[in-house]
């Protein structure tokens, strides 16, 4: 192994020595209250450090963001490549693959919705706001093919693939936001996957051919 790709893997492993600090600070002290000085505390490192590797505390929680993403590229990437034949199937499936990725890691799943509609992407480099976009654009592109396959085998109402894909990504989006609120107000019991399963039942109905 050679010396700069000895120092490319300690530059990664220390990178992710400081994903891994910021996450269990986050989840102990929300985004708001998180300082760069706590993740570099939790991290045992000195807070210049992590300014080596993320300009700010956007940026570090957005590099967070993109395992989200890329779990969920993945997901419907798999979903898209299964040789359905049944409509309710593929729909099943689809609500799985994404109660999947809210299960993966609810709180950063909820922050980057919130940070998707702040303006605290304008914080973040060009090259990692490159990656949410492109991930995001792409995710969104799987959801839609697999409802203009649908509508081409005459399995769903005939409609605009994106504009569904995006009902589905809004209505999804809107409940995991919408019940963790009411939750944190409230204190009222987790019904979100009740609500969810819910939704997905009267949209499915909706777009499948009777």
């Amino acid at each position: 192994m050679g010396i700069q790709e000895r120092r490319e893997r300690e530059r990664e492993r220390r990178r992710q020595q400081i994903m891994v600090a910021a996450k269990r600070v986050f989840t102990d002290k929300g985004f708001g209250k998180a300082t760069m000085e706590d993740i570099a505390a939790e991290a045992e490192l000195s807070p210049g450090t992590l300014y080596l590797y993320f300009k700010n505390k956007d940026e570090l929680y957005a590099s967070l963001s993109l395992r989200i993403l890329q779990y969920l590229m993945i997901r419907l990437e798999h979903v898209n490549a299964e040789p359905f034949t049944d409509a309710k199937q593929r729909l099943d499936s689809l609500k799985g693959a994404m109660l999947d990725v809210y299960e993966f890691d609810p709180l950063i799943l909820l922050n980057m919705f919130h940070m998707q509609s702040s303006e605290s992407l304008k914080n973040l480099s060009s090259d990692l706001l490159q990656q949410i976009e492109t991930l995001s654009r792409n995710s969104m592109k799987v959801i839609a093919s697999i409802f203009e396959d649908g509508i081409r085998k005459k399995q769903f109402v005939d409609c605009r693939p994106t504009a569904v894909a995006d009902i589905l990504w809004s209505l999804f989006s809107g409940i995991v936001l919408w019940e963790t609120s009411k939750k944190m107000i409230n204190g009222n019991t987790d019904v979100l996957k009740e609500t969810f399963d819910i939704a997905f039942d009267i949209f499915f109905r909706g777009i499948l051919r009777q």
